[in-house]
C-alpha cells in the first residue's frame, strides 16, 4: 500500500535529515514525501537541505513542500526588505550556509543559486489529499481552505492550536515545537523541536507512526 511520509521545520538540521530519510526508505515509485516547511535559519546546514529536497524532488515521483514562514522571510530579504526580522530569526545562519557573509543584497541574490530561488518560489501554502490537510503553522476557524490568510498559514499559533473548529479533514502541521507529536480530535502537531535540541519527527501515514531522530543543539528554549 502507498504511504504518506509527513516531516516538519528541518531548521537546516541536514544531518538529521539524512538520518530521518534512511530510517524511513519511501518507496520513489509510490510513496508520498510532504515537507511542511522551515527548511532554512537557525540550523548550519540550510543549503545542504534545499538540495537534498532538490535531489528528492528528481528522485521521487510524489513530492509536496509547502511554504513556511522562514522561506516567507528569505524570499522578503531576497526581494530587499528589512533585513532585521529574518537575520535575527536565524537567516545569519541561512547565508553563511551559502557562504555569505556580508548580507549585501545585490551580492546576496547573485549568491543565491538560481535552482534554489525557484525551489523557495515555487513552495506550496498548503495541499490535501483525501483524508487531510496539510499546512505548515494553521489555519483559521471557520474560513474556507482557498481563502485562508498568509498569515494564518505561516504564522498562527494559540488561534489554530486552541480551537476545536472541524476543518472536515484532520490537520496535520508544524511550526509550533512540542516536546512530542501533539495529537488533538482534528489535528496533528509534529515540530519536535529539531533545531532547539529535539527531535527531527516523520509522521507516516495511513499507520499513525511517528518516526524521529535525534536533532541538533542551537539556541536556547523552544521558538517559531
Amino acid at each position: 500500500m502507498p504511504r504518506t511520509f509527513v516531516i516538519a521545520d528541518i531548521h537546516g538540521c541536514h544531518q538529521a535529515l539524512a538520518r530521518l530519510l534512511e530510517k524511513i526508505s519511501p518507496d520513489p515509485d509510490r510513496d508520498t514525501l510532504v515537507f511542511l516547511g522551515d527548511y532554512v535559519d537557525r540550523g548550519p546546514a540550510s543549503r545542504e537541505v534545499v538540495e537534498t529536497l532538490l535531489d528528492l524532488r528528481r528522485s521521487h515521483a510524489r513530492l509536496v513542500t509547502l511554504m513556511g514562514n522562514h522561506e516567507s522571510m528569505l524570499l522578503d530579504y531576497l526581494a530587499g526588505g528589512d533585513p532585521g526580522l529574518f537575520l535575527a530569526a536565524g537567516g545569519a545562519e541561512t547565508l553563511e550556509s551559502y557562504g555569505i557573509v556580508t548580507y549585501g543584497d545585490q551580492w546576496t541574490q547573485e549568491v543565491l543559486p538560481p535552482e534554489h530561488r525557484r525551489f523557495l518560489e515555487g513552495l506550496l501554502p498548503w495541499w490535501e489529499d483525501e483524508n487531510f490537510i496539510y499546512v505548515h503553522a494553521g489555519l483559521e476557524p471557520g474560513v474556507e481552505l482557498a481563502c485562508q490568510s498568509k498569515d494564518w498559514l505561516l504564522w498562527a499559533r494559540q488561534g489554530f492550536i486552541d480551537s476545536d473548529f472541524d476543518f472536515g479533514k484532520r490537520v496535520i502541521y508544524g511550526h509550533t515545537p512540542w516536546p512530542e507529536p501533539r495529537v488533538d480530535a482534528t489535528r496533528i502537531g509534529i515540530d519536535t523541536g529539531a533545531v532547539y535540541g529535539g527531535r527531527l519527527t516523520c509522521l507516516v501515514l495511513p499507520e499513525m507512526e511517528f518516526v524521529s531522530v535525534e536533532g541538533g543543539v542551537h539556541g536556547a528554549g523552544w521558538r517559531d
